[in-house]
């Protein structure tokens, strides 16, 4: 019903126009057959125009933020080596010619293949560091850095991280004029204004400002890394600023001119036949900043696990929840534990097919939970785990020795 609504005030709309067309087109007939036709004589110079000299002085808080922050987006572009020798291989072989040194340093040859968006956060004596995103860095053989002004850099990867999809990267400080600051992501609320700012499409489009609003302040989504291989699950921003290819890696802001998120991904319509439209997702900036510190200390995340393999309670039926976990009615969230190796759990006596519920005291609702719960601990931390075996409550404190490394 309301897609035929709209169509119908279309049409409504359009007649209305072409009624009023119509009617005017015949008004102006009658009066030209009532009336004397004259054709004006004398100068052309009353047909002259000229544009008026009235200022429009624009200040809007948008414009301030994007002011504030602009000179500290940078353009990062992902240089990688052509696969050119090969072919030239192959050719050299069919004329029965040898390997040159030209065909060698062809396949040397660095060529873009892929650009994207990043912000300096940080100047520290003769360096200046950015944030950006680990698939805009993936891959790369060198990478270079374009400033607002169009100045161009080399810069050196400090340190990934896949699962969050971060990296660091460290230029020369010196033509660094301005530095982003970070607010605090969990202040933001829902409605309130965001700006992207980033390359969409790449470089030529660098500095691009887009508006909208938070749409979700926590959204759970899926993650893969640069190989396609699921790495859990994230917690992102939701908006609807538009966000393009290029943009990864750029900041959201707020109208204070904070960075609240980084840009990362964003819903398509590709291969279905729903339109998606206004969903993109950025990484919280408190997020950011705890990954981002590690990454400039150690170059990678070292991350606690537990040793086991999990699934969302809610992916289980309700009769195997009843047969096989056992669990009372009453218990609706949690994670399953379907395979436990010699790690911190093994050791803490937890099993197969035990729910874990609470971390800490505190209740989690699935996996996503779980691994949040988990990370804000370090290697050698002792949290208390809450779980049901066989139906039964129980706690268990756990010392989590177990590393999950990532990079």
């Amino acid at each position: 019903m309301k897609n035929n609504k709209i169509i119908i005030t279309a049409a409504i709309a359009g007649l209305l126009g072409g009624g009023v067309a119509y009617g005017g087109a015949s008004f102006v007939q009658s009066r030209m057959e009532a009336t004397t036709t004259a054709v004006p004589t004398g100068s052309n110079k009353s047909g002259e125009t000229q544009t008026s000299n009235v200022k429009v002085n624009v200040s809007s808080q948008s414009s301030k933020a994007f002011s504030t922050v602009k000179d500290s987006v940078v353009s990062v572009i992902n240089l990688q080596k052509e696969n050119t020798g090969d072919t030239d291989n192959i050719l050299n072989s069919i004329f029965g010619g040898s390997e040159s040194s030209s065909s060698k340093s062809s396949s040397d040859k660095l060529q873009t293949a892929s650009e994207g968006s990043g912000v300096i956060y940080k100047k520290s004596g003769d360096s200046a560091y950015i944030v950006t995103n680990n698939h805009v860095v993936s891959g790369s053989n060198s990478l270079e850095v374009i400033m607002s002004n169009g100045k161009k850099l080399p810069a050196k990867i400090v340190g990934t991280d896949s699962v969050t999809d971060l990296a660091v990267l460290k230029i020369n400080s010196a033509p660094v004029t301005t530095v982003a600051s970070f607010g605090d992501s969990d202040n933001i609320k829902v409605g309130e204004t965001a700006l992207a700012i980033g390359s969409p499409l790449g470089s030529e489009y660098a500095t691009s400002l887009t508006q909208g609003i938070i749409s979700a302040k926590k959204r759970t989504i899926e993650t893969s890394n640069s190989n396609g291989q699921g790495t859990g699950e994230a917690t992102v921003i939701q908006t609807d600023a538009a966000i393009n290819a290029g943009n990864s890696g750029g900041p959201l802001i707020n109208l204070a001119g904070q960075v609240i998120g980084i840009n990362s991904m964003k819903l398509s319509s590709s291969g279905s036949s729903t339109s998606v439209e206004g969903m993109g997702f950025a990484i919280p900036s408190n997020e950011v900043v705890s990954v981002i510190g590690e990454l400039v200390k150690n170059g990678k995340i070292n991350r606690p696990a537990l040793g086991v393999t999990l699934v969302d309670l809610t992916a289980i039926s309700s009769d195997q929840q009843k047969s096989i976990l056992k669990l009372p009615s009453s218990v609706t969230g949690g994670s399953v534990i379907m395979s436990v190796d010699s790690g911190p759990a093994k050791t803490a006596g937890l099993k197969k097919y035990d729910v874990v519920t609470k971390v800490d005291g505190k209740s989690i609702k699935d996996t996503a939970e779980l691994r949040e719960a988990l990370y804000k601990h370090k290697v050698g931390d002792t949290v208390k785990i809450g779980y049901y075996h066989s139906g039964k409550y129980k706690t268990t404190d756990v010392k989590l020795t177990k590393t999950a490394s990532t990079n």
